[in-house]
């Protein structure tokens, strides 16, 4: 099996660089990414609010992201870690947000199913990027060389901003959908659970289960 191939990409990705990228290429990032996730999915999309930045000109890379951030009294930025959060979530607003803003980078935490990447992220030439494992906040941050602007603070808050990043080899991330919608995570589960009967060779049914849990032991498998 051979290694991961390295990618260090733009944040205003080409149509050639996005169809190249490999599911479990490992992704770096350069250029300005925006935080956004409910609050600004519903002020743009719902109340029809507009849109501060010049999307997807400045930027194409969506981060769902609550950063370790501050505003200071004389308008400076502290940041410390930029901790990914769950994608799935934001599912019904991606469709109408991506086709709004061009986004073809979308970045965060546990990925999607390939149902969605199939009939969201496909039609409108977009990718997953996925973090790699868990307590990475502190290491992305390093890749954050600046904070360009804050929008939607005091509507939102600090975790629902609008948070416009300066990025220089931000990463790592790794490749979770590409342009066929095929979903890494799926792929490998399933190779996962072909050897599971395997492990459970000679053991007997669990006697003692929580209410509802399923017997098929390929479900334990995530």
């Amino acid at each position: 099996m051979s290694a991961p191939r390295e990618i260090i990409l733009s944040t205003t990705p080409t149509d050639e660089a996005i169809a190249d990228l490999r599911l479990g290429d490992i992704v770096y990032l350069d250029g300005l990414m925006y935080t956004a996730r409910e609050g600004v999915y519903m002020r743009a999309l719902e109340d029809q609010a507009n849109i501060p930045m010049e999307l997807p000109s400045q930027s194409a890379t969506n981060f769902h992201c609550s950063p370790a951030a501050r505003i200071n009294p004389d308008g400076s930025f502290d940041m410390g870690a930029v901790t990914a959060t769950a994608s799935f979530r934001f599912a019904k607003w991606l469709p109408e947000w991506m086709a709004k803003t061009g986004a073809k980078l979308i970045v965060g935490k546990g990925g999607m199913t390939s149902k969605d990447y199939k009939e969201y992220f496909v039609p409108n030439g977009a990718v997953y990027l996925s973090t790699v494992g868990y307590g990475t906040g502190a290491l992305l941050g390093r890749g954050v060389e600046n904070v360009e602007a804050v929008h939607w603070n005091e509507e939102l808050g600090l975790a629902q901003a609008m948070w416009v990043l300066k990025c220089n080899r931000m990463g790592p991330f790794i490749v979770a959908s590409d342009m066929n919608g095929d979903c890494l995570f799926e792929r490998e589960n399933a190779k996962i659970a072909e050897g599971v009967a395997r492990v459970y060779e000679g053991t007997r049914p669990a006697t003692l289960k929580r209410y509802g849990e399923s017997d098929d032991r390929t479900d334990e498998v995530i």
